[in-house]
């Protein structure tokens, strides 16, 4: 099986830690999980390895994830957002995708991982 690779990409730090606490209690050392807090950082850990999955913040301290989202979905690696955002800001290409509004549920946060990953049927992300 090939490692499982999350990206977290969110600039509060209490926030990136409760996100990767509910990844790794979910999946224990299986995982690497690469946080990073801005788009930048996000681009270049892209350039190292592809991802399972990712979780993005939208608005980090260098702008908007949406190049980064875009890249992801051209390249099939699923994703969702995590944001305080209203969803009506996410571009229409991007508006399919999975959504998990602050404040938000660590369980929201890992079934959505376990889903991405093939970890639990796509239907118990609710």
């Amino acid at each position: 099986m090939a490692p499982i690779r999350v990206l977290i990409v969110e600039d509060d730090p209490f926030i990136a830690m409760d996100i990767e606490t509910a990844v790794a209690d979910q999946l224990g050392d299986e995982a690497e999980l690469i946080v990073v807090e801005s788009v930048a950082k996000a681009r270049k850990a892209a350039a190292a390895e592809p991802f399972s999955c990712a979780l993005l913040d939208i608005d980090v301290v260098d702008g908007k994830t949406f190049e980064v989202a875009d890249t992801l979905q051209r390249t099939g690696i699923p994703f969702a957002f995590v944001s305080g955002s209203a969803p009506q800001e996410v571009p229409k290409p991007l508006r399919q995708v999975r959504f998990l509004r602050k404040p938000f549920s660590t369980r929201e946060i890992a079934a959505f991982v376990m889903a991405a990953i093939g970890g639990l049927p796509s239907e118990s992300v609710a």
